[in-house]
């Protein structure tokens, strides 16, 4: 379980000074020695861009030929001050992602070590702006998607796992978490097995699987829907994107505070968990190759789904 390091990192995360530089260095306290944060300073504000890379190994930052994967904690921020006190329902992904990190670091000084890095990156910012949206308010953020992509999505993840809260919608009428079909290189692809086996075994649930539209794995700011930005990674990498939701039975505000459930994040961080183990040794794939050759072959590229496409733009 990871609830000692989930309740230690909520402690960061819910006052109203928090920043990437205390989840540093308490990152760093309990071993992490590739940490990075950058602040961003944006026309609404600003926020921490934090990074911890995880060494595996047989990974590559040792030379390795291990694959690395990716875990991002997406949101718009950690609170909504002044309008709301607190910590929002929309930084449940960040705290998810962070909790990750400190449990993989808690296993190596323990003497368990992936095999595969790990890189966790997401944002740190108590005070973001909200955004009207229906059917509930939308968390707004200092940064826009494309920064957020710019800083977190990087070269060598060869996956991708973006955990986001997804409460503020009709379409997920479940608690807990659930999950994304993959989606490559403008594809959406069908649900992973290995994600789903390693679903029901840490949630001792069927799997539960989210609805993904075309519209959901395109850019951000040309005027089309969005269920919210926890597929927006996908558009600015050419590897697997799977999206890990932290779900309500109803529509809840990104800006709502005591909406958090910490079962369903610590559900959402021990999934994730699971999954590190096995990506990095070999055994979760996220897609497969040879039908994703065919697919290609037969149908061609969909690439320009990740791009802004033709016509005016509506931003």
């Amino acid at each position: 379980m990871v609830v000692k390091q989930l309740l230690e990192i909520y402690e960061f995360l819910d006052r109203s000074d928090a920043n990437g530089y205390l989840i540093k260095e308490y990152m760093q306290k309990i071993g992490a020695s590739m940490t990075s944060v950058n602040t961003f300073q944006g026309k609404n504000g600003s926020t921490d861009f934090i990074q911890i890379k995880i060494t595996g190994l047989n990974g590559k930052s040792q030379g390795g030929c291990a694959p690395t994967l990716g875990i991002l904690g997406r949101l718009g921020g950690l609170g909504a001050r002044p309008e709301m006190i607190g910590f929002v329902s929309d930084g449940d992904g960040a705290l998810a992602a962070l909790t990750v990190a400190a449990k993989l670091l808690d296993m190596q000084q323990k003497g368990d070590s992936l095999e595969g890095d790990v890189i966790i990156a997401t944002h740190i910012c108590p005070n973001a702006p909200t955004a009207p949206h229906k059917p509930v308010p939308f968390m707004g953020s200092p940064v826009n998607i494309s920064d957020c992509n710019r800083y977190e999505v990087k070269d060598e993840m060869d996956a991708i796992l973006s955990i986001d809260t997804t409460k503020g919608n009709r379409i997920i009428n479940h608690r807990g978490i659930a999950i994304s079909p993959t989606i490559l290189q403008g594809y959406i692809l069908k649900v992973s097995e290995d994600l789903l086996d390693i679903m029901q075994t840490t949630t001792g649930r069927l799997p539960v699987v989210f609805p993904v539209s075309v519209q959901d794995i395109t850019p951000y700011g040309y005027g089309l829907y969005h269920l919210n930005s926890i597929l927006q990674p996908a558009v600015a990498t050419d590897k697997p994107v799977a999206g890990l939701a932290i779900t309500a039975e109803l529509p809840v505000a990104g800006c709502a505070t005591g909406a958090s459930h910490f079962q369903d994040i610590e559900e959402a961080a021990r999934f994730a968990l699971e999954i590190a183990k096995y990506y990095g040794k070999g055994t979760c794939k996220f897609y497969d190759e040879a039908e994703f050759e065919l697919i290609k072959n037969r149908y061609g590229s969909l690439a320009h789904l990740q791009t802004a496409g033709a016509g005016p733009l509506n931003e």
